[in-house]
């Protein structure tokens, strides 16, 4: 979903360098994947086209954050439309 993005903290030799992925446009989404040493950051098109992708050996990989988008619908705290519910709580339904 537009919005949603990943935080990655990388550690590069006495420092700390942070790299951000969003998924920039309607429709796209962001994709985590750790392969063989390899942490993949995906943006993705509905279709499951890569648009690009970042890639980091996983043992300098420090922390992985994952922002999921706004008012996405299904948030915990959110209701179906998006919407905050009166008692903070989720709305559940079909």
């Amino acid at each position: 979903m537009k919005g949603d993005s990943v935080e990655i903290v990388i550690d590069a030799g006495g420092a700390t360098k942070t790299y951000e992925v969003t998924a920039t446009r309607a429709g796209r989404r962001v994709e985590v994947v750790n392969r063989r040493g390899l942490v993949e950051v995906s943006e993705l098109t509905r279709g499951g086209g890569v648009v690009r992708t970042a890639r980091f050996m996983a043992s300098r990989v420090l922390a992985l954050v994952e922002h999921p988008a706004a008012g996405q619908a299904g948030h915990p705290a959110l209701g179906r439309a998006g919407q905050p519910q009166p008692d903070g709580r989720a709305a559940h339904g079909p």
